[in-house]
């Protein structure tokens, strides 16, 4: 288990806070723990967390997003149990909250304890995905832990899903996460004129952008989400939108 003094230094240096840090360490450890599973390549990480741990995007995620195909909830369940065992073996506490299957999938909510931190971690399977999608096996590095592979949901797929997010809920952070695919030229061109409705979103959504996202951002970041409408129409029109 990390250190409560490694935990400090690293929010320090990584402008956040300690709570981001330690939910993105347990996120690390059940990872780990979930893909070793037999058969759990078949469930492919994807959403904001996915961004942030696999391209490096700086926006800290609460929730672990997945689609699968050709496994049943039993199963998922096992691999769940598993992975909450194994962080208890790592010195993480990890008591299992929530399991069950949804209308489209599969959900959980794991209680972890790390130092005099309590962080839940929330898993979402969706079950929807055609058989014919293969996942991309993803070697993972992390700060103060072994590395390890993962398997991530193809990326025009999970580029697609930021996109349909976006324009479906409209949440502060979806506006983030499609500024950074912009930035890291994730996005194809193909996909550039489904974002022509995101400037009327923008300029309708009432929201303080500063305030939802500044807790999950390094300080840094500040000066990006400022203005954040701005910054995100200057970003579009640079990409021609």
């Amino acid at each position: 288990m990390i250190q409560r003094e490694i935990l400090a230094r690293t929010a320090t240096a990584g402008q956040t806070t300690e709570v981001n840090v330690a939910r993105e360490y347990c996120q690390h450890l059940f990872l780990s723990a979930f893909y070793p599973q037999r058969g759990s390549e078949q469930v492919m990480f994807k959403g904001g967390t996915a961004l942030k741990i696999a391209y490096g995007s700086p926006r800290f995620s609460e929730d672990l997003d997945f689609s699968g195909f050709g496994v049943t909830v039993q199963q998922i369940e096992n691999w769940i149990l598993a992975a909450s065992g194994e962080l208890a073996l790592s010195g993480v506490g990890a008591d299992l909250q929530e399991s069950k299957p949804t209308s489209g999938g599969y959900l959980a909510s794991l209680d972890c304890r790390l130092h005099d931190y309590r962080i839940r971690i929330r898993v979402e399977i969706s079950l929807r995905q055609p058989n014919d999608v293969q996942g991309q096996g993803t070697l993972i590095t992390p700060d103060y832990l072994p590395a390890y592979v993962l398997t991530l949901l193809p990326e025009t797929r999970l580029v697609e899903e930021k996109i349909t997010a976006l324009l479906t809920r409209s949440r502060p952070r979806d506006f983030f996460d499609l500024y950074f695919l912009l930035r890291k030229g994730l996005i194809p061109p193909d996909m550039k004129p489904r974002l022509a409705p995101v400037k009327e979103l923008l300029q309708d959504l009432t929201v303080d952008f500063q305030r939802e996202l500044a807790p999950f951002l390094p300080r840094s970041y500040l000066a990006v989400i400022r203005d954040f409408r701005s910054t995100l129409r200057d970003e579009l029109r640079r990409h021609g939108v």
